[in-house]
């Protein structure tokens, strides 16, 4: 039976082939610019094309057979040009809708729409308006994009994670005790929670595992981080008085200049942690702190934490701490490791 809704009009022709032409003349003009800016202009293209299909409703008032038909006659006039599917077409017209959802958009937003949505790849674009809700959060991603040159698979996992929300949950005392540029910065690194997912623990698993596995798996450690970390070690060792004390984490981060002193807990959060945590962020800028570093920072990851009894524990310190909770899914039972054949008894199974 024939499908009513893919019936050209009769008016369709005329006032099609008009639009058509003019569409036509765009994109030639956008292939000689995008020789020298192929993905900022390929995207401003995209970005026309679906304001037209959008301001005048072309699909609702030629059918839904218009993308098809669309389709056909740009691929037809544009053979060596890809990205005229009907599907990426669609997307055109939703990269355009999603970024002007707001009747008013503030200037700042305009400012940041033409000066960063068009340059990050399409691909990354279609992920972030398929996935985000507002567009303050789109915004953040193509930001974090752009500053950090995140892969397609990165922007992926930062998004299927959340970053955007964790970003803006972490608890700490910087703008009270950090110069602004500084402290502005200081809680960008910032996450709540951090995803250890990359992580397989057993249920019982006490801190050292913990710092153990996380050192392990120092890569992925550093990417959940962020930009900007730099692994100095795990166990530092600060005598102070005559006594040795030990760091679980140290690291260095680029863009702040300052030591990050990681504290590890595998527990609920207790205000009790923030005076171990002091003393060792105390005793790197003793020790450790060059005079061309900024003041040293400590983040304290604990397993969960209670967010006002946090924030009170930090009104108590004048140095710079940031505390965040981490999610570890990957839990097995504590023997099951035990349970596993060695290679011994896989090779003697094979053997047999």
């Amino acid at each position: 039976m024939e499908n009513r809704n893919n019936i050209i009009p009769s008016n369709f022709s005329d006032e099609y082939r008009s639009w058509f032409v003019g569409l036509k003349q765009q994109i030639r003009q956008s292939q000689i610019k995008a020789s020298i800016k192929v993905n900022t202009e390929l995207l401003k293209l995209y970005w026309r094309m679906g304001k037209e299909i959008s301001e005048k409703r072309m699909d609702s008032k030629w059918g839904t057979g218009f993308f098809d038909k669309l389709s056909q006659d740009l691929k037809r006039e544009f053979p060596d040009m890809s990205g005229f599917s009907a599907t990426n077409i669609k997307y055109m017209k939703r990269f355009y809708i999603f970024y002007n959802q707001y009747d008013i958009i503030r200037q700042q937003l305009v400012d940041e729409l033409e000066s960063n949505i068009f340059e990050i790849p399409w691909g990354h674009s279609i992920y972030i308006i398929s996935k985000c809700r507002t567009i303050d959060e789109a915004l953040f991603y193509v930001n974090q994009t752009i500053d950090n040159g995140w892969s397609r698979a990165i922007l992926e996992h930062n998004i299927d994670s959340d970053l955007y929300k964790r970003k803006r949950n972490a608890i700490s005392n910087f703008s009270n005790v950090l110069p602004d540029i500084q402290s502005d910065l200081a809680n960008q690194i910032l996450k709540d929670p951090y995803n250890f997912d990359f992580l397989t623990m057993t249920n019982d698993y006490n801190e050292k595992e913990l710092e153990k596995a996380l050192t392990d798996n120092i890569t992925n450690f550093l990417l959940e981080l962020g930009k900007g970390f730099a692994y100095v070690g795990k166990q530092i060792q600060l005598e102070v008085g005559g006594k040795m004390f030990f760091t679980d984490l140290l690291f260095y981060h680029l863009e702040l200049r300052c030591f990050v002193v990681i504290e590890l807990k595998n527990r609920y959060f207790d205000p009790s942690f923030l005076g171990q945590l002091n003393f060792y962020v105390s005793a790197v800028n003793h020790i450790m702190k060059k005079e061309t570093d900024s003041p040293t920072i400590g983040l304290l990851i604990c397993k969960t934490k209670n967010n006002v009894v946090a924030q009170y524990a930090l009104e108590t310190t004048k140095l710079p701490i940031g505390i965040s909770e981490y999610e570890l899914n990957r839990l097995m039972p504590e023997n099951f490791k035990s349970s596993l054949p060695t290679i011994e008894e896989i090779e003697n199974q094979l053997k047999d």
